[in-house]
């Protein structure tokens, strides 16, 4: 798992196309290998965090991206499974509220940012306003922008302005010592469609699949589209996106937490140094449970 980060970090946006990236690529490591690396990855993963915690100097917020079926869920299950809760939120956004509607489309995002010294994960997040919205325009009418009265007043001008304050958003964070990693989970269709063919025949996964899930995949094309449009727009150093491979699964994880383990490292995480009168109070206190009897 050499250079993951670089592997799968986009560093050209401006030529960048989801099919120059396979979603089945497994760096030439076996599957039977995967539970010893992904455990070594948590107990490293877990020890960062504490550093993260004790240093709250930064924050990181992990978005997670895909198409139904990528496996985001379970992705955030297992590379998170060693963490301690009390350090990290997780945050799914579903369809806006009426409440969220009130505001811009920022808001309720920015209302879910992680602490300092906390991790944040994301699953879905403000790139949905450039992803779903951009494949169904009408959506937006519910926002009740001004200067938008119907479909035909969403035009090119709209997303750069979206995009714009997408980027201008992010950097606001990284400027303010949130480290953000950018994952969209790259999903084959023919692992989509594999995925959904094993939740409708599992009764035990009913409740995962919905008839509108093969509307959105008819729109495959379009959603593909849009997110090679919102890559390109919205991958830069403060804020980069990773494409990773996601119809392995135990690859998928690997990736996942060896990107994160490298973001934390960046942190250059060192704890808080005491003053001369603290180390001192702490000799006192030391010879006080010393002379204990």
């Amino acid at each position: 798992m050499e250079n993951t980060t670089k592997k799968f970090k986009v560093v050209n946006p401006t030529g960048f196309k989801i099919k120059d990236h396979d979603p089945a690529f497994t760096d030439k490591l076996k599957k039977d290998q995967s539970q010893g690396i992904l455990e070594g990855l948590k107990t490293e993963m877990e020890s960062l965090q504490e550093q993260l915690y004790v240093a709250n100097k930064h924050s990181l917020l992990i978005i997670f991206q895909a198409m139904d079926a990528a496996g985001k869920d379970s992705a955030i299950k297992h590379t998170m499974s060693g963490l301690n809760p009390q350090g990290c939120q997780v945050f799914s956004f579903k369809q806006p509220s009426s409440e969220e509607l009130d505001h811009d489309f920022l808001w309720r995002h920015a209302k879910a940012l992680p602490e300092r010294g906390r991790i944040g994960i994301h699953n879905r997040s403000h790139y949905e306003n450039v992803l779903v919205c951009k494949v169904h325009p009408e959506y937006i009418l519910n926002e009740r922008i001004a200067s938008i009265s119907s479909v035909a007043d969403i035009n090119k001008s709209f997303w750069e302005s979206r995009y714009e304050s997408i980027r201008t958003f992010e950097k606001h964070l990284s400027d303010n010592g949130t480290v953000i990693i950018k994952i969209f989970l790259n999903v084959s269709k023919e692992e989509q469609k594999k995925r959904f063919m094993e939740r409708i025949e599992d009764p035990l996964k009913h409740w995962k699949f919905s008839s509108a899930d093969l509307d959105e995949r008819e729109l495959w094309d379009d959603y593909m589209k849009a997110y090679e449009e919102m890559i390109r727009e919205t991958s830069f150093d403060q804020s980069p996106w990773y494409v990773i491979p996601a119809d392995k699964k135990w690859f998928t994880r690997i990736a996942i937490s060896q990107i994160i383990i490298d973001a934390l490292k960046t942190m250059k995480l060192q704890p808080p140094q005491l003053t001369e009168k603290e180390v001192a109070r702490l000799a006192e206190c030391k010879a006080r449970l010393d002379a204990e009897k």
